[in-house]
């Protein structure tokens, strides 16, 4: 059971509604009422964002799941607040809460761009693309005010290095002139995430991202300006979103997006419960029967975290999603894969006095 949401909290264009504790502590707080009646005096609440001096910035990993083996998280937490992210656990290891911490309590990596130049640097680094918003949103609302990936972009960019960025923020249009000066050289794709076309759905899930129109206009935007887009269907729910799987591709192929992915839902740790919450409290008659959809692609729990099913499911369900996703895919003419990104022209940038290269 969640513990119940503060009363002095006033809740607004979040995702989660209560603050129970994560998994390491060994403690959960628990409001008790005074007996007093006098009504509380509610403070909306705010997002707060604390600062972070990393010492170092690439994370590497070893995952089969994913195609990459290193990635830049300039941001902890995410202000979008999408009920469902699956990163929401991340915060229990700041000995934060999964829930409304994730998404009012944010830490930025205003030096991220140094530790990144310093890192690729080293003479012991070996190229390959990074990857930016594997765990939280690099273009979350923060973003405007600090430029931390704007920073991060111009250090890979003078680097000749190449990545990849995953967002549903629309501040990604903020810094065209660099990714597309990088896609002319063949150094970098975006993936925009879209997991809904009914708007009023969308507020619900994730109260402060993008609505999925401007999503398609980030499409849009991004093809014209010659970047390879791919358009991320994930996740999918079953039973509330699973029947939108042709719709969203063809509303990504009209905007221009060249590729395309799906992901069913994933409920790691915490996110099973505040998921469940959140169901209850927007949609109570579906609640039931989504739960047990997901439950039938995931071996009939909550979550399946297994190498090879996790970002997959199992199941007749979960094979018959991928089924009709392939088949919209092929009929939308979406390339199947993206070309490698370009790491040839990786090398330090020019430094004032440097003697030019004659060829």
């Amino acid at each position: 059971m969640l513990p119940p949401r503060d009363p002095d909290e006033l809740l607004k264009a979040r995702g989660a509604a209560n603050r129970p504790a994560g998994r390491f502590e060994p403690y959960q707080a628990v409001r008790e009422d005074d007996g007093w009646d006098t009504p509380p005096d509610e403070t909306l609440l705010k997002t707060e964002i604390s600062l972070e001096n990393p010492r170092s910035i690439i994370t590497r990993n070893q995952s089969p799941d994913v195609p990459f083996d290193r990635s830049v998280n300039p941001y902890r937490g995410c202000e979008h607040g999408c009920i469902y992210c699956f990163a929401r656990p991340s915060h229990s290891y700041l000995g934060l809460s999964p829930g409304l911490d994730f998404e009012t309590r944010i830490t930025a990596k205003p030096e991220a761009p140094a530790r990144l130049a310093e890192e690729i640097a080293r003479r012991s680094y070996a190229v390959a693309p990074l990857a930016f918003g594997t765990n939280t949103d690099p273009y979350q609302p923060a973003e405007a005010r600090f430029g931390i990936m704007r920073g991060c972009l111009q250090v890979l960019h003078d680097w000749n290095h190449p990545l990849s960025i995953v967002t549903r923020g629309r501040t990604i249009l903020r810094d065209l002139d660099l990714i597309g000066a990088m896609a002319a050289r063949g150094q970098v794709f975006v993936g925009v995430s879209l997991t809904t076309l009914d708007a009023a759905l969308a507020r619900q899930m994730e109260p402060r991202a993008p609505a999925p129109a401007t999503r398609l206009q980030m499409i849009r935007a991004l093809t014209e300006a010659g970047v390879r887009v791919r358009v991320m269907c994930a996740p999918i729910i079953p039973g509330l979103t699973d029947h939108e799987i042709e719709a969203l591709l063809a509303a990504a192929r009209e905007a221009g997006a060249a590729t395309a992915s799906m992901i069913p839902i994933r409920l790691p740790h915490e996110v099973a419960p505040l998921f469940r919450d959140w169901l209850d409290r927007h949609h109570p008659g579906k609640a039931a029967h989504v739960m047990g959809r997901i439950q039938a692609i995931r071996g009939g729990k909550d979550n399946d975290a297994r190498f090879g099913s996790r970002m997959r499911g199992e199941g007749v369900e979960a094979e018959l999603m991928h089924q009709r996703f392939r088949v919209a895919r092929k009929r939308l003419g979406f390339d199947t894969e993206s070309p490698p990104l370009d790491c040839s022209r990786f090398a330090p940038p020019p430094r004032a006095g440097d003697q030019l290269a004659l060829f």
